[in-house]
């Protein structure tokens, strides 16, 4: 067999067709959520990045790793990696972002939920774990007969202190400052 190779319009179809397909199964979010593909390429390939990028902001690094993990599970792995450099309070930092993509993947992804909940219980880490029930602390409402707690933390699910104006997960789109103020019980 001489010549240059050629592939069949249809292999080529089918493989194109695998190469997008495969991605999207893994995926928790709609496409306007999700990570862009080479920030995931990034963390798979080095871990770290994601450390080096958030420099101590501790919200920034929970936010873009529960970011990387609803767009693709496949980023879930890299994290033991990146946990050899991280520091205590990145570790409850990622901590808190597993659980945050835990919770995003349940209703649209269960097995993926499942798949990071199984990951943090095998990583034996009690500053991720820390960092993990803490968030999961914060997400479950107070038990009927339980004091209210005070109106400074009643905000929004993913807001920070300082949300502002800016909302979604990097703090770069604006919130809407015609949406209604909740009011203390």
């Amino acid at each position: 067999m001489r010549g240059p190779l050629r592939a069949s319009p249809i292999a080529v179809a089918v493989a194109l067709f695998a190469a997008f397909a495969t991605p999207a199964h893994a995926q928790c979010v709609d496409r306007g959520e999700r990570a862009p593909s080479a920030a995931i390429s990034a963390f798979v390939s080095d871990p770290s990045v994601l450390l080096r990028q958030s420099k101590n902001d501790r919200d920034k690094l929970s936010g873009r790793l529960t970011g990387l993990l609803v767009t693709d599970i496949a980023a879930l792995e890299p994290v033991r990696d990146m946990l050899r450099e991280a520091s205590q309070a990145d570790r409850i930092a990622i901590g808190a972002g597993l659980h945050r993509a835990e919770e995003r993947c349940v209703a649209t992804k269960p097995d993926v939920a499942r798949r990071i909940s199984e990951f943090v219980a095998k990583l034996h880490d009690g500053s991720v774990l820390k960092g993990y029930f803490a968030d999961q602390d914060t997400a479950v409402a107070p038990a009927s007969g339980s004091p209210a707690p005070s109106t400074a933390n009643n905000q929004p699910a993913g807001s920070s202190q300082g949300a502002g104006l800016m909302s979604g997960e990097w703090k770069t789109e604006l919130a809407d400052p015609f949406k209604p103020v909740p009011l203390p019980k």
